[in-house]
């Protein structure tokens, strides 16, 4: 299972250089329902939700996703083996929770402290394209 970070989903909507192969869709993906509003958001603030939210929509209806519950926001309140923003250690516990539940899980994402945190942490980092 794949843990997908809102920069991975951001990258492949707006077609940025950097973005996951196409065989990334085919995996099983999992995300924080945090995904959820960053991607919203950004969408907003660039004004592309008129043109973005369908593909938008698409994307969040392929993903399970981990609720903020009370063990992951716990979690998150913990330190990290790297610094990390808010956001990104609400993930990370979000994908910890996975592992928690003995679920084999690799994380992908273009945020390069979150990467190193997740590697610190012992998860496998998936791989990219771009």
């Amino acid at each position: 299972m794949i843990y997908l970070d809102t920069s991975v989903a951001l990258a492949h909507l707006l077609a940025e250089d950097r973005h996951p192969p196409d065989d990334l869709w085919t995996e099983v993906l999992v995300s924080s329902r945090l995904i959820e509003y960053e991607l919203w958001n950004r969408l907003h603030a660039r004004g592309l939700a008129g043109s973005h939210g369908g593909a938008a929509r698409t994307l969040l209806g392929h993903l399970a996703m981990i609720e903020l519950s009370p063990t992951v926001l716990t979690r998150a309140l913990e330190p990290f083996p790297v610094p990390v923003r808010t956001l990104d250690a609400l993930h990370l516990a979000s994908a910890d929770f996975l592992r928690g539940q003995k679920q084999a899980v690799e994380v992908a994402s273009y945020d390069d402290r979150m990467s190193a945190a997740a590697r610190k942490m012992g998860f496998a980092i998936a791989r990219s394209a771009g």
